[in-house]
């Protein structure tokens, strides 16, 4: 996994990092994961006027969010063989995690590992736009934090 990483304080490093995903991937593989599991994803850390920007194009959306998953996608008649296996780009704005974290009242890492673990289920598949997959997503969530000493997000 590539991190790239601003210049923030309060940013976890890569090996945290790591681990979270790495928790993300043991669960959902123990349940219903594809078969052909790809290993490589880039998590990158970006500044509120970065995000702000890749907010605009890919979701039409005004202003800043706290994370954004881009599923990899096979450049169109590259031969597969040639592609190395990978999940996608998971994309933090530095700055939301934070405020949302004190506004939240919660601890700044638990909400990084919250964000990481959303951002990666999403790379995995997972969505919340209809309820009963957003339960799902919610479920699992809970329960990659839990199993990485985290309280429930959503309490």
């Amino acid at each position: 996994m590539a991190l790239e990483k601003a210049t923030q304080q309060n940013v976890p490093d890569t090996r945290r990092i790591q681990t979270w995903v790495k928790a993300v991937v043991q669960q959902a593989e123990s349940g219903e994961l594809m078969a052909n599991m790809a290993t490589q994803m880039t998590v990158r850390i970006v500044e509120t006027d970065e995000m702000v920007k890749l907010n605009q194009q890919y979701r039409q959306k005004t202003g800043p969010t706290n994370v954004l998953s881009f599923p990899f996608e096979a450049p169109s008649g590259m031969p597969i063989d040639l592609i190395e296996p990978a999940l996608g780009d998971v994309v933090v704005c530095a700055a939301v995690v934070t405020d949302e974290a004190a506004a939240q009242g919660k601890t700044l890492l638990a909400h990084w590992a919250h964000m990481i673990v959303h951002g990666t289920l999403h790379l995995l598949g997972y969505d919340h736009i209809q309820n009963d997959d957003a339960q799902k997503m919610e479920t699992l969530e809970i329960a990659v934090l839990a199993e990485l000493g985290y309280a429930n997000p959503y309490s």
